[in-house]
């Protein structure tokens, strides 16, 4: 069960292995992931989004071809675009992709760093954090039929107290299905969590 105190010390664990930041996409379905972080540079995100770049990053398209971790100074991968030169120019001078994950569930995480290549010991712990943080959030395979029948009230358009009614139960009844819902999706706001149960067709 994902527990948000667990996850965020992974999270900072991450973060002293990447001085320069990290961006994490976990369980990508149909090129969404099911949650992002990330700790770059602001002007490098704004300069990588304006351009596109994510459609044609050579790290993102090695995560989606195969499973384990690589530097980014791998001379195997191919980067027409300059992609990583220009990442260069932001301080993400050496940097770490690590891809895990069945593709249709894929989770990739790239690390940076000014100074110098990681060391294997550091990538061995960096790959680590990332399939301990995928498995976290491994999305479920089923909800209950209490939660279900309380997500698709809320999904229909009735309030609270119209949910609670049609149900027979109380509307503190109500709100707590609706927040194990939330909880075992992963999900900050029931609109969410609708979204989520029907991504994952599980409304």
């Amino acid at each position: 069960m994902f527990e948000k105190s667990v996850f965020d010390r992974e999270l900072r664990a991450l973060d002293a292995l990447a001085p320069k930041g990290y961006n994490i996409g976990l369980h990508i379905r149909f090129t969404s992931p099911l949650m992002t972080f990330q700790t770059y540079d602001p002007a490098w995100l704004a300069y990588y989004t304006e351009h596109g770049y994510v459609l044609r990053d050579p790290m993102v398209a090695w995560g989606f071809s195969t499973t384990g971790a690589t530097r980014w100074s791998n001379q195997n991968i191919p980067d027409p675009f300059g992609i990583l030169e220009d990442a260069r120019r932001f301080g993400l001078r050496f940097g770490v992709t690590i891809s895990w994950g069945p593709i249709t569930s894929r989770t990739i995480a790239s690390v940076a760093r000014a100074d110098r290549e990681f060391t294997d010991a550091e990538i061995d712990r960096i790959e680590a954090i990332v399939r301990r943080l995928h498995d976290m959030t491994e999305p479920p395979q089923e909800l209950t039929k209490a939660q279900i029948e309380a997500l698709k009230c809320i999904a229909d358009g009735d309030r609270h107290a119209a949910a609670a009614s049609k149900l027979g139960i109380s509307e503190s009844a109500l709100k707590a299905r609706l927040a194990s819902a939330r909880e075992r999706l992963m999900a900050r706001t029931t609109a969410e969590a609708i979204q989520r149960a029907k991504d994952y067709r599980l409304l």
